[in-house]
């Protein structure tokens, strides 16, 4: 069901590294321009590691991994766009809706596929606010056996509740180079991550063992976003506090709080906010470039299954 574009399979045959992009990020998470900054940012990380990326979208109905340059500007223009998480998939198939896809929803469509490496920015949890809102982003890690690279979860989130939704999904966290789950716009959450791991070949042997045990999870890798662009935790608190304040006040809910929270710390803060998130969307597209690549050339043994328990 999954469409590839000829520079994905073309890759996925060859043996060479791709890396999934999420592209909601572009239609929905940040605004035009910076969309289109982040697309040609993360996209050019992941070709400098020497891996492909792969845009993940629902164009006209067709679930694909890999879009066209006139698909791209369609995205990044917004028309007619709709977001698209796992449960959404089918309906905007039959529809022939074009959705831009979550993290969960990318998630998806790369288990009917051979992509095994995915970079976003930070992954969904636990909401704050009532009525604590949890992400489907958590769901789908727990049943998709891929690499996730992000820089933890949206500091607007809840981490504690989220590390603890993932400790009972059993999804493993991996610091890379760190020892503290990232709190994305911040490097320090004080939370610490299940293990570290320093280089990229080191994460794809934990990914094989994680594999050869018979698990079915993600492993979600985290990175603190680049030192020049992140900001400090207590900053961002401050800013989120008030902006909570007035999320209770408009009686912002659900899908709309994410965007909301994240407009109005980019307006508290001077735009720095914006910036950090480019600087980690583009980081975390290179070190999954990296993973990707290592994962290629790890032909020691056959690329496990992603359900061993029922083979």
């Amino acid at each position: 069901m999954i469409r590839l574009t000829p520079e994905v399979a073309d890759a996925l045959r060859r043996g060479t590294g791709v890396v999934a992009l999420e592209s909601s990020v572009l239609a929905q998470g940040l605004p035009i321009p910076a969309n289109r900054d982040a697309a040609e940012r993360m996209s050019a990380a992941v070709q400098r590691s020497g891996a492909v990326p792969a845009i993940a979208a629902v164009v006209d109905g067709v679930p694909t991994l890999g879009l066209s340059h006139e698909e791209l500007e369609r995205f990044l223009n917004r028309e007619g766009i709709t977001k698209v998480s796992s449960r959404d998939l089918a309906a905007a198939i039959v529809q022939r809706r074009c959705g831009a896809t979550t993290v969960a929803a990318t998630l998806a469509l790369m288990a009917r596929s051979d992509v095994r490496v995915f970079a976003t920015g930070g992954i969904g949890g636990v909401h704050r606010a009532p009525p604590f809102d949890e992400s489907a982003d958590l769901v789908e890690l727990a049943r998709s056996p891929r690499i996730v690279v992000c820089a933890g979860a949206k500091s607007i989130l809840d981490l504690p509740a989220t590390l603890e939704r993932l400790e009972t999904l059993a999804v493993p966290v991996i610091g890379y180079r760190c020892t503290e789950f990232p709190a994305f716009f911040s490097a320090s959450s004080s939370l610490p991550v299940t293990a570290t791991a320093d280089s990229a070949a080191e994460i794809v042997a934990i990914e094989r063992a994680h594999r050869r045990l018979g698990r079915t999870e993600a492993l979600l890798v985290v990175q603190p976003p680049p030192a020049h662009a992140a900001m400090a935790a207590g900053e961002i608190e401050a800013v989120l506090v008030e902006a909570l304040r007035e999320a209770d006040s408009e009686r912002i809910r659900g899908a709309a709080m994410t965007p909301f929270l994240l407009a109005r710390i980019e307006r508290a803060t001077g735009g720095r906010s914006r910036a950090a998130n480019l600087a980690l969307l583009e980081s975390n597209a290179v070190l999954a470039g990296d993973i990707a690549v290592a994962l290629a050339s790890d032909r020691g043994a056959p690329v496990p299954s992603a359900h061993p328990r029922a083979s």
